[in-house]
């Protein structure tokens, strides 16, 4: 793999997390302002269904005729795992806290991914080679960070209101549940969950790209089959009140058009394209920087107070995504290597007959 195809990946998956960072920060105003995160899940996949559907027709309608039993299976395991439940889990969760902590959640992914991926043969660990030992220091020290980022709150570093906050760390909770400390168990248990969800995402999804390699496609069905299991999960826990459907003002509009288009159309067409090219582990490695720029838009936007605590952990949290990328990196350089080794073979038979 060149320079320039693995600069590609990099940059594209910068931009996938901060896309998806500025999803969760409208998606928290959109919250604030009375909105169910139900409903907020329906519009989203909705919306990503509609706007891939001129991808699909213009560049891979041929590709359909490939779809299998098989394929479509996981592609409603993938849509329910990684779309319709690690949204949804998400967005609880975001309600019940803040967009900052709720993104902290996210760092563990790549921890995840890392673990679900060994017993799949999906990733191979040299305990004993310097690759195998960077990537192994580098989940654990991803995890060090996560870690970091939820025991840990520290001063106010940054005060974008310029008041004097005194708080204790269960008290800066999003103030729609309330801010007592009944609503950070929840909150935290469904951020989990929701973690857990979408490691499984892209360990399916790195099968999928295998049999059907059709990003746009791909993540129209499982758009699709995400809309029709978030509408059934809609009547399922909400009440049938019709009133709820309805957006109140521009940004709730803007928030869900925005989560539909970027967040569930681009975005995961662009990790669908990137778990195809490099491996479900290197993608995942780049969800903490949701965090960091979910932090600093959280500053400018929402006007939330960030402590060291947030700043340290995200350090640690982005020094171990950098360990584990290289010694994923220095594994593939090893195996491509590998293959520019042709072992010499005996002469053919016509070869053999042609020679004097």
């Amino acid at each position: 793999m060149n320079f320039v195809e693995k600069w590609k990946a990099f940059i594209a998956m910068v931009s996938v997390e901060f896309g998806l960072a500025v999803v969760n920060i409208l998606f928290k105003k959109a919250l604030v302002g009375g909105m169910d995160p139900v409903v907020v899940l329906v519009y989203r996949q909705s919306i990503s269904t509609v706007f891939l559907i001129p991808f699909v027709y213009f560049f891979e309608r041929t590709s359909w005729v490939k779809l299998t039993a098989c394929v479509i299976g996981q592609m409603f395991l993938c849509a329910l795992l990684g779309l319709t439940l690690t949204q949804y889990l998400f967005l609880v969760g975001l309600d019940y806290t803040t967009a900052t902590f709720t993104c902290a959640f996210i760092n563990m992914v790549p921890v995840i991914t890392f673990i679900l991926a060994l017993p799949l043969g999906m990733e191979k660990v040299n305990t004993k080679g310097k690759n195998g030992k960077a990537k192994i220091l580098g989940a654990l020290i991803c995890t060090a960070g996560a870690l970091v980022l939820l025991l840990y709150k520290g001063a106010v570093v940054i005060n974008p209101r310029g008041s004097i906050v005194i708080t204790t760390n269960h008290e800066n909770i999003n103030k729609t549940k309330g801010s007592s400390s009944s609503s950070y168990g929840p909150g935290s248990a469904f951020l989990a969950a929701g973690s857990i969800a979408w490691s499984s995402w892209f360990v399916i999804q790195s099968k999928i790209g295998k049999n059907f390699p059709y990003r746009y496609s791909s993540t129209w069905i499982m758009s699709l089959f995400s809309a029709v299991q978030s509408a059934v999960l809609c009547f399922v826990v909400t009440d049938r009140n019709f009133s709820k459907w309805i957006p109140k003002g521009e940004l709730q509009i803007i928030s869900v058009l925005y989560g539909g288009i970027v967040g569930s159309g681009i975005c995961y067409v662009v990790m669908s394209w990137c778990v195809k090219q490099r491996g479900a582990v290197f993608t995942s490695a780049f969800s903490p920087l949701i965090q960091v720029f979910a932090a600093v838009l959280d500053v400018l936007v929402l006007h939330e107070n960030i402590y060291f605590g947030s700043i340290l952990g995200s350090i640690v949290v982005i020094v171990g995504m950098y360990i584990l990328l290289w010694g994923k990196s220095k594994d593939e350089d090893t195996c491509n290597n590998k293959l520019l080794i042709i072992p010499k073979t005996q002469d053919s038979p016509q070869e053999a007959t042609t020679t004097h």
